[in-house]
């Protein structure tokens, strides 16, 4: 006799779980298209490695993502995470792409082809995504298209194989014919979720070791400086807890808008000076070396920094004067300004004025505290320029420079609702004693940094529990461009104290007391921070 399997729970047992019926009913879709989407990424990957790095579409999208952020939002993601700002956002991508993916793959099994649009939606968005970055084509767009027809072809087999055995556990059928239905579709999907994740590591492994910016970088000799800088006693005073006198390149703050670093062979770089100029100029990574580099002391702020913040940083750079290397393109008159362009297609508006200044040490970069750029940070060629935020002037991974005006052209930033020209602001900050760590009752060090660039640090001072300004010992200056340290010698007594420092220039500005946020043209306020003595 035969007997007809019409259980509606695949076969279940009757005792089975609850939790064990609803992922066949949705986690088994679910994790089709998950796979697909796999699939999808895996493929596209493959195809980056022939086209170019530009191709990848997690990293178009993620960069796109980047572009239509509001400035609000990225102050608030940059003041949660900080440098970790990037993980972040692919991390939430990635968790994005899992639960759109599962979605498409219940919809494919419950109203077909659904499923596959939602692939080849996503697909196409991605490539539109890529082929419309700085410096891509249409062939850029092809290794997602490819990846997209896989993941589509992948999600209909898995669900066409998922019906089928749906069909034999509710249908007369022999056990054997129900057991074949379900390895068949097992089999397929999972094999298809392995292949994925081995192409999709296996290709990011070769791209990068085809595509390595260390090994460029270590290729490159800097020569020697024509001038160097003289540290003067007192610089650095060396107190645990304070900010060193120089950032070790690995501990230098990032912020831009790349969300993988770009690998730019300086051998196949060039910089090209045009716009309103007597002539247009194309220079190599050799012609900015022979222009004779020479040494420079300068500390970057990044807009985006908080009161009390962590994203600035001093460091020895090595480059050219922009002064010079303008020059030999011949800005013309009415020229106000010039708009920088990086090799990820960032763009910044930067005054001319401040790029000529015969004063101001405005600088193409090569090197920083004693070696060639960091790939994160702008190798070959990057621009410093003190006394500006790096928005409206710290360009990286330098590509073109088009000298303009305020009038016909703007910088990436500024119309996101962020100011043209970006001076950046007298501020000051407390390094120790940290909120998170209790002090010894007696002889306490307190102690920071303060910043002023173009104009420099006069003074520095702090008030405890709201008593009189004490004033504080500044660091021998450098130069007005860098950052000084600062202290006071304190007698801590048992509680939770509240320290508020500001900080004076040399023209007697002092340091504004209200609290604004970064946006649109840099945060302003006096740091307080509360001290546990115990």
């Amino acid at each position: 006799m035969t007997t007809t399997r019409t259980n509606p729970e695949w076969q279940l047992p009757p005792l089975a779980s609850g939790r064990t019926r609803r992922f066949r009913r949705l986690g088994l879709p679910a994790l089709v298209g998950i796979v697909g989407a796999a699939v999808l990424l895996a493929a596209a990957e493959l195809f980056a490695v022939l086209v170019g790095s530009i191709s990848s579409p997690i990293l178009a999208v993620g960069s796109f993502v980047i572009d239509i952020f509001p400035p609000w939002a990225k102050d608030l993601v940059i003041a949660l995470f900080g440098v970790n700002d990037k993980l972040v956002l692919l991390l939430s991508l990635g968790v994005a792409v899992v639960i759109a993916a599962g979605i498409g793959g219940i919809l494919q099994l419950w109203r077909a082809p659904l499923g596959v649009l939602v692939v080849a939606l996503a697909g196409g968005l991605s490539s539109v995504a890529i082929v419309t970055r700085a410096g891509a084509s249409l062939v850029d767009g092809i290794p997602t298209l490819v990846g997209t027809a896989l993941a589509g072809y992948v999600m209909h087999s898995a669900i066409a194989r998922l019906h089928r055995w749906r069909s034999a556990v509710s249908a007369p059928a022999s056990e054997p014919t129900t057991g074949l239905a379900r390895r068949n579709f097992l089999g397929f999907t999972l094999i298809a979720g392995a292949a994925a994740v081995v192409v999709g590591t296996g290709s990011r492994i070769a791209a990068g070791a085809l595509s390595s910016a260390r090994a460029l970088r270590d290729a490159v000799m800097l020569p020697t400086p024509l001038t160097t800088v003289t540290i003067p006693p007192g610089a650095d005073l060396g107190i645990p807890g304070l900010s060193p006198l120089f950032v070790p390149n690995s501990d230098f703050y990032r912020i831009d808008t790349a969300l993988t670093v770009p690998v730019v062979d300086p051998v196949a770089w060039r910089l090209t000076i045009g716009g309103l100029t007597e002539r247009e100029i194309v220079l190599s990574f050799q012609d900015i070396l022979d222009l004779g580099v020479r040494e420079y002391v300068i500390t970057l702020t990044c807009v985006s920094n908080e009161v009390g913040g962590p994203l600035l940083g001093n460091a020895r750079w090595l480059g050219v004067p922009l002064r010079e290397v303008l020059a030999l393109a011949g800005p013309t008159a009415g020229a106000d300004m010039v708009l920088s362009t990086s090799f990820d297609g960032f763009t910044a508006g930067t005054p001319l004025d401040a790029l000529t200044d015969p004063l101001r040490d405005s600088i193409l970069a090569v090197g920083m505290n004693g070696e060639p750029l960091p790939a994160e940070h702008g190798f070959p060629v990057r621009m410093v320029v003190p006394g500006l935020y790096g928005y409206v002037s710290a360009t990286k991974w330098l590509t073109e420079l088009r000298v303009t005006t305020f009038a016909a052209d703007e910088g990436y930033w500024t119309p996101r609702g962020w100011d043209a020209l970006g001076p950046i602001k007298l501020s000051s900050r407390l390094d120790t004693p940290r909120v998170d760590r209790a002090v010894a009752p007696g002889l306490t060090k307190v102690a920071g940094v303060a910043w002023a660039q173009p104009v420099g640090i006069a003074a520095v001072d702090i008030t405890i529990d709201g008593g009189a300004w004490l004033p504080a010992t500044l660091s021998a200056p450098i130069n007005n461009d860098t950052w000084v340290q600062w202290f006071v010698d304190w007698e801590a007594a048992s509680g939770v104290h509240t320290i508020v420092v500001r900080a004076t220039d040399n023209d007697g500005n002092v340091q504004l007391q209200e609290r604004v946020p970064p946006a649109p043209n840099g945060s302003t306020g006096w740091q307080s921070s509360l001290v546990r003595v115990s």
